[in-house]
C-alpha cells in the first residue's frame, strides 16, 4: 500500500468504525450507588474533575486528536467542537497546518495537508472532495477559524456556480454550506474581520463581475456588494495592516491594483510603487510583505514601506522549486510550494544566503505531479 495513502486511509476507517461501532459503554452499572456512578462515568476522565481533564487533554499535539476522537464519543464531540479550539486558542496552544488545494494530471481537484512539525513525513490526501465540485475550474479556496471553504468555479459544459462546500478539519468531513449570492469563478478571496471575503471573477455567461460578497458565520450567510470599477481581471490579493489589497493580471508595462479600508466600507487605488514589484504570490509576515518573482527562476522580494521600496530577499535553488509556486506564512516560516507540491520552507527571522541564495528546508519529494491552484493554513 502506497505509505502516502495509507495513514489518511486508516484514520478515516478509524473514525468511520467510530461513527458506527461505539457504543462500548456500561449498561448495567450494578446495584451499587447508581448517581455516583452516572457521574463518573460522565466524567471525561474518571478520577479527574472535568477542568483537570481539559488540561491535560488540550496539550495534546494535533497530530494525536485523531487518536483522542476514537477513545469515546465524549472525547470526539470534545475534541471536534467549539469549547477545544476556544481553550486551544486562549492558551496559544493551537497548532496550524497547511492545506494545498492542485489539479491533478486527469484535470480532477485534489486536496492536501501538510503537518510543519513533521515535514520528513510530507504530504498526506484528504479524501472525500465533494465529485461534484472535481472537475470545476477557477474555485474560490478559503480559510476561516476551523473550516476550509471551496466555493463557486465553472466548467467547459458548466456554467458558473454558486455552490459552496464546507471542509471542517477537527471533524474531517466534507458539507455543503450556504450558496453564494451570485454564482462566480476565478474570483479572489480574504479573511477579515471574521468574514469571508470573495471578490470579482467571471460570472454567468462570462460576464465579468464588479462586485464582492462576505460570509458571515454567525449568519451562515453571504451579503452582496456592488462596486462598479472593481476591475474584472483580478489576479492576486492580501490582508495587509487591517486592509484587502487585489491586483490586477500583470503586463511587461504595467499593472494596477486597490485597495479596500473596512472602516469605510471603500475601494481605493494602490500607490505605484507597491504595485511595481508586485509580480507574482505574495504572503504577509508579521506586517511585512512578500512576494516571489517568477519572472526569472524564483526570487524573494520584501516591500520596506518606511522607504517605498521593493528589496531582494535572495534567489531560491533552481533544484528545489518547481514553479508556478503559492506562499503560505505559518508564524515566521515562508512555505513555497510548487508543482508536485515541491515544498521550500524559509524563515525570515534567520534570512542567510549563499551566494545570493536563500538558505532553506525542503521536504521529501511527492510522488504526485499536481499543479498547486492555492495554499492556506488552518490553525486548530
Amino acid at each position: 500500500m502506497d505509505p502516502m495513502y495509507s495513514e489518511s486511509e486508516n484514520f478515516a476507517e478509524i473514525e468511520n468504525t467510530l461513527d458506527n461501532d461505539l457504543s462500548v459503554e456500561v449498561e448495567d452499572r450494578g446495584s451499587g450507588d447508581n448517581s455516583e456512578l452516572d457521574q463518573e462515568a460522565s466524567r471525561l476522565i474518571p478520577g479527574l474533575p472535568d477542568d483537570i481533564a481539559l488540561f491535560c487533554l488540550a496539550r495534546v499535539p494535533r497530530r494525536y486528536h485523531v487518536l483522542l476522537k476514537c477513545v469515546s464519543r465524549k472525547w470526539r464531540d470534545l475534541v471536534c467542537g467549539e469549547e477545544w479550539y476556544s481553550y486551544r486558542k486562549k492558551r496559544n496552544l493551537l497548532e496550524s497546518w497547511i492545506y494545498a488545494l492542485g489539479r491533478d494530471k486527469s484535470e480532477q481537484l485534489c486536496c492536501y495537508v501538510l503537518d510543519p512539525t513533521r515535514l520528513k513525513r510530507g504530504w498526506k490526501p484528504i479524501l472525500g472532495l465533494p465529485h461534484r465540485c472535481i472537475r470545476r475550474k477557477g474555485v474560490g479556496f478559503e480559510v476561516l477559524g476551523k473550516k476550509l471553504f471551496l466555493f463557486g468555479g465553472c466548467g467547459w459544459i458548466e456554467d458558473a456556480t454558486n455552490e459552496v462546500y464546507c471542509y471542517d478539519a477537527s471533524m474531517n468531513k466534507w458539507n455543503q454550506a450556504a450558496s453564494l449570492v451570485v454564482p462566480r469563478c476565478y474570483c479572489v478571496s480574504e479573511v477579515l474581520d471574521e468574514k469571508i471575503f470573495a471578490i470579482g471573477g467571471i460570472g454567468p455567461n462570462s460576464s465579468n463581475l464588479p462586485s464582492w460578497e462576505t460570509y458571515n458565520v454567525e449568519t451562515s450567510s453571504w451579503t452582496l456588494h456592488e462596486k462598479p470599477n472593481i476591475f474584472p481581471d483580478i489576479e492576486d490579493s492580501i490582508v495587509l495592516d487591517g486592509k484587502i489589497y487585489i491586483r490586477g493580471a500583470s503586463s511587461p508595462l504595467s499593472s494596477s491594483a486597490f485597495v479596500y479600508d473596512p472602516s469605510s466600507s471603500t475601494w481605493q487605488s494602490v500607490a505605484s510603487e507597491l504595485v511595481s514589484g508586485w509580480h507574482g504570490p505574495a504572503v504577509v509576515v508579521d506586517g511585512t510583505l512578500y512576494v516571489l518573482d517568477q519572472s526569472s527562476g524564483t526570487r524573494l522580494m520584501m516591500w520596506q514601506d518606511d522607504i517605498k521600496e521593493w528589496v531582494a530577499v535572495g534567489r531560491l535553488s533552481p533544484l528545489l522549486t518547481k514553479p508556478p509556486c503559492r506562499l503560505v506564512a505559518v508564524e515566521n516560516n515562508i512555505f513555497i510550494i510548487g508543482k508536485g507540491l515541491s515544498t521550500v520552507v524559509f524563515n525570515v527571522e534567520n534570512a542567510r544566503n549563499m551566494d545570493g541564495v536563500l538558505v532553506s528546508t525542503s521536504i521529501p519529494k511527492s510522488i504526485s505531479d499536481d499543479d498547486v491552484i492555492s495554499c492556506k493554513a488552518i490553525t486548530i
